[in-house]
């Protein structure tokens, strides 16, 4: 027998057919002397029955059990009444099995295929190949492998080359830690898995083609988080002779597809634009999530010269204060606020003041060192109302913004302040180009060391703290889902950059020689974009991990328990490559 259906695609259309179907074994139910199982393939379930007349047929099902593999085929007929499942697409029909074959049988599985069973991600990481087999699983890559080809249609569409970029590149240690590769042939010398295509791309616009992408693989050795893999994939864009508007016109376009295609959503364009001062300020975050209000605001003029010393003395020192407002707040008690004040902590915090707002105005310990019209400032400009907590930070302005915008972030997760079913997309622009670094005491770039200044002719060392950025990146509910920037095209303007971040002109000839040479060719205007392809997968899917959307993800240790890597290596491959590995002894 051959499969000429999946199991899902049986609809009361086809009643009457004899159909053939493959899959798994996922229930069993003896009813009456009648077997009933729910077939699974990829695309569902359907309820197959072995009825008793069919000796033969019947006693082989009467030893099929869980996650066996069948082949059967047989008539479509309409459920008996009374026995129609609405919640299922198929759920009007069934299969009355005239041929079985049972393709191969199961050892008991270490968990149940369903969407409730709790086990360790460990485990189901361990046998991903039984865990992919849940239906929202197949549900999940379904829709990722429909998005990437809705992307690759409507890049197509647009005049976009799909062009592959190496894999085996050269170590450029100017962002996360490279993945090294040794060199069998050149011992001593490594090659590095790509942190992105960057160079490539836009070496390739210097070489003409003016549209370029890739779904691309990408590597970073750092740790892991609910967003973040070691390996990943982006969906990666740079375009010649555009601007920025161009940029995000294609990426807006190409959002709005998508998540039609996927979720039958239209999605309202133009995205809304913030820019990172303001994204900083409102929302403690340059990926902020505005499905909710509840938005920072800064004290820092109004309370200069207010009695409370903790604010005046910050403010004296060139430090701010910024006030969230938490709706209904005056209902958390004393320990719950000290958690906060433990949670922004992490973040640097020194203390977190606070006042219930009450009809009469405020309550706390520090009230009494407030004006009535400082207070009044404070109430307005919060619109908090009673009942309300208002809650403070006094420190310098990173800290602040940190410390008040994960808060935020958190109050409205705990009281389910967030509508999980609205996509919020936003623009967040004018980016600083640098920010210091206090450890190496140097510039860092804020993107990359290519994103091109607003104003290049006026950069220098003097203003560098204030100079803005061609930079943009697209937020989706408090997710940065990917960013990009016009490039620096001119030479002269690069080596100014890199004197500014200080790149020596040999260091920078080391890391990027091969892409300063070609910018010296007649580069052309260009930018572009990375959008992070698992995490836009998950937030379409409804995921809170991308490794729910990646089919072999590594565990937050960085482990894979399917193939046990990363493992170590025999002497004679070692040898090969010139290396010799040091075990570091443990510490007491």
């Amino acid at each position: 027998m051959k499969r000429n259906f999946y199991c899902a695609n049986v609809t009361e259309e086809h009643i009457g057919q004899k159909l053939t179907v493959c899959g798994w074994s996922h229930s069993r139910r003896d009813h009456g002397g009648v077997i009933f199982i729910d077939l699974r393939d990829r695309e569902g379930i359907l309820q197959i029955v072995f009825e008793p007349e069919k000796q033969e047929i019947f006693k082989v099902a009467e030893h099929i059990r869980s996650e066996f593999v069948l082949c059967v085929k047989g008539l479509i007929r309409n459920r008996p009444e009374g026995t129609v499942n609405p919640n299922m697409v198929t759920g009007k029909v069934e299969l009355v099995v005239e041929e079985l074959e049972v393709l191969n049988s199961s050892l008991t599985l270490p968990f149940e295929i369903s969407e409730h069973v709790d086990v360790s991600e460990e485990l189901r990481l361990k046998y991903r190949y039984l865990d992919l087999r849940r239906p929202n699983f197949q549900k999940n890559f379904l829709m990722r492998h429909k998005v990437s080809n809705e992307i690759r249609n409507f890049l197509n569409e647009e005049g976009f080359l799909e062009i592959e970029t190496p894999f085996l590149t050269k170590s450029t240690p100017e962002g996360a830690r490279d993945f090294l590769v040794p060199s069998r042939i050149h011992h001593g010398a490594f090659f590095a898995l790509p942190q992105s295509p960057q160079i490539f791309k836009q070496i390739l616009m210097v070489a003409g083609f003016d549209k370029y992408y890739q779904i691309a693989r990408c590597f970073r050795d750092e740790d892991l988080r609910a967003d973040r893999q070691l390996e990943f994939t982006q969906i990666d864009l740079e375009m010649s002779f555009i601007d920025e508007e161009d940029i995000i016109d294609v990426t807006e376009r190409m959002l709005k597809r998508v998540f039609k295609a996927a979720l039958n959503l239209d999605i309202k364009t133009p995205f809304e634009r913030i820019s990172y001062a303001d994204a900083m300020l409102k929302y403690g975050s340059d990926k902020p999530d505005t499905r909710f209000e509840m938005e920072i605001k800064d004290f820092t003029q109004e309370l200069k010269l207010c009695g409370f010393s903790v604010f005046s003395s910050v403010i004296s020192k060139g430090g701010i204060v910024r006030g969230l407002c938490l709706p209904n707040g005056s209902q958390f008690s004393r320990s719950e606020i000290d958690g906060f004040t433990k949670f922004v902590g992490e973040f640097g915090a020194k203390g977190l003041a606070y006042m219930k707002i009450t009809d009469n105005g405020a309550e706390s310990n520090i009230v009494k060192y407030f004006k009535d019209d400082e207070i009044k400032i404070i109430i307005s400009k919060l619109k908090a109302a009673p009942g309300d907590l208002v809650v403070f930070l006094a420190d310098e302005e990173k800290i602040v913004a940190q410390g008040l915008g994960a808060l935020r972030l958190k109050i409205a997760k705990e009281q389910g302040l967030i509508d999980k079913n609205k996509f919020n997309f936003l623009w967040v622009i004018d980016f600083p180009l640098m920010e210091w670094d206090k450890e190496e005491q140097r510039w860092q770039a804020l993107h990359h060391p290519f994103t091109s200044p607003k104003n290049p002719d006026e950069l220098n060392k003097e203003n560098a703290g204030t100079a803005k950025a061609r930079a943009y990146d697209v937020v989706l509910n408090g997710t940065e889902l990917g960013g990009g920037s016009i490039r620096i095209h001119k030479s002269q303007i690069q080596q100014k950059v890199f004197d500014i971040l200080s790149i020596s002109q040999d260091s920078a000839k080391e890391k990027f020689g091969f892409l300063l040479d070609a910018l010296a060719y007649g580069a052309p205007p260009h930018g572009g974009l990375a959008l992070g392809f698992d995490r836009l997968c998950a937030l379409i899917a409804g995921e809170e991990s991308i490794r729910e959307v990646i089919a072999f993800p590594k565990t937050q240790k960085a482990v894979d328990p399917l193939s046990n890597a990363p493992s170590q290596v025999n002497e004679k491959q070692l040898k090969e490559l010139g290396i010799k590995v040091v075990i570091k002894q443990a510490k007491n």
